[in-house]
């Protein structure tokens, strides 16, 4: 046992089952939950894919607003998506927040899907390796990333409730393979089990998660559920998710204790999903006396702007370009002309500073 693994067993060994299972639930919105008997600091997570945005969420609460997934691939270029990573780690430090919920590694199955500006691509090989940059960018900086929506949750129409068919082959090398690529590669610290059915079982309660997710690839961090994606206590609590988000009131808070204590849920299983939660914490500085890592000293803005000007990608050039030294004047048509939409919205969206 490594000296990281004996610390992790040693607070185990000091809480109460009571203390443990109320670890496994969120303590609001955005926080996990703290025990000041075994020094865990609360942890604050954050959307995410396209800037951090931080617990609040209004025009009062700017972020540094990052090019787009669907813009960063464009750039096919993986020092930018690390370089990325980095501006995420430094705007999280100084939000506060110890754990990014991004990169967005679903695919673009159709080009109808909503939420496409915050996943990087259709080819999940591309998908994969550019996640992994990411990933490394804010993890190398003591910041967790936080891969999702895990798995095969591309469709916007019953995001929430959608059973998702598809046969093994299918599933494997398409789906599931740019979080294979996150985890083998990057060693990404955080996965969100997504809404979604597979093949007739909810994200939340699947196999899934264990298989291949820990079994095959060896991940060893946390999954947490996506905001109240959790809706069961027996089926889900035995299945290999950590955390139920947001807090404070989920299934596990209120009825997980009682399916310990008759024995529907092992303490073993527990004991598990707590060790994977003070992982977390040991790696983002939130336990004992880790301290918190610095994070590079980047200029944001600088980094965005070189990043969304290789994104930028000329389909076709019929000669207009470049401009003419005669062309004096430019028509600029649309709503867009007067007040532009630089992101997307939902919960990747984030308040701007300075847009231009």
């Amino acid at each position: 046992m490594t000296e990281f693994e004996a610390d992790i067993q040693a607070a185990i060994s000091k809480l109460s089952l009571e203390e443990k299972v109320r670890l496994l639930s969120g303590e609001d919105s955005w926080s996990t939950y703290g025990l000041d008997a075994i020094d865990l600091r609360k942890m604050i997570l954050s959307d995410g894919p396209s800037g951090v945005r931080g617990a609040m969420w209004d025009e009062r609460y700017k972020s540094l607003t990052l090019p787009s997934a669907s813009c960063t691939s464009a750039t096919w270029d993986l020092k930018h998506l690390y370089t990325i990573g980095e501006v995420s780690a430094s705007e999280a430090r100084s939000k506060g927040v110890s754990v990014v919920l991004g990169p967005t590694i679903n695919l673009h199955r159709s080009p109808r899907g909503g939420r496409h500006f915050e996943a990087y691509s259709e080819d999940p090989y591309l998908s994969g390796k550019l996640a992994a940059a990411y990933i490394n960018g804010v993890q190398d900086n003591g910041v967790a990333a936080t891969t999702k929506h895990y798995v095969a949750n591309d469709s916007e129409n019953e995001r929430m409730t959608v059973d998702v068919q598809l046969d093994e082959q299918t599933l494997h090398e398409l789906y599931l393979a740019p979080f294979e690529i996150a985890v083998k590669e990057a060693k990404v610290w955080a996965v969100m089990a997504s809404y979604n059915s597979i093949n007739g079982t909810t994200a939340t309660e699947h196999v899934l998660l264990e298989d291949p997710l820990r079994s095959e690839w060896g991940f060893d961090g946390i999954v947490m559920s996506d905001w109240t994606a959790v809706r069961s206590v027996e089926e889900s609590a035995n299945a290999a998710i950590d955390l139920a988000m947001p807090g404070s009131h989920t299934p596990w808070s209120e009825g997980l204790l009682a399916a310990v204590e008759a024995g529907r849920v092992s303490v073993a299983t527990i004991d598990e999903k707590v060790g994977n939660i003070l992982t977390l914490a040991k790696r983002v500085g939130a336990l004992g006396n880790t301290k918190i890592k610095a994070v590079a000293n980047i200029d944001g803005r600088k980094v965005i702007r070189k990043v969304a000007t290789d994104g930028f990608v000329l389909v076709e050039n019929n000669g207009t370009l470049p401009l003419k030294p005669s062309v004096t004047k430019i028509a600029v048509i649309g709503s867009h002309s007067i007040e532009g939409r630089i992101g997307g919205g939902g919960s990747a969206m984030t308040f701007p500073h300075n847009p231009i």
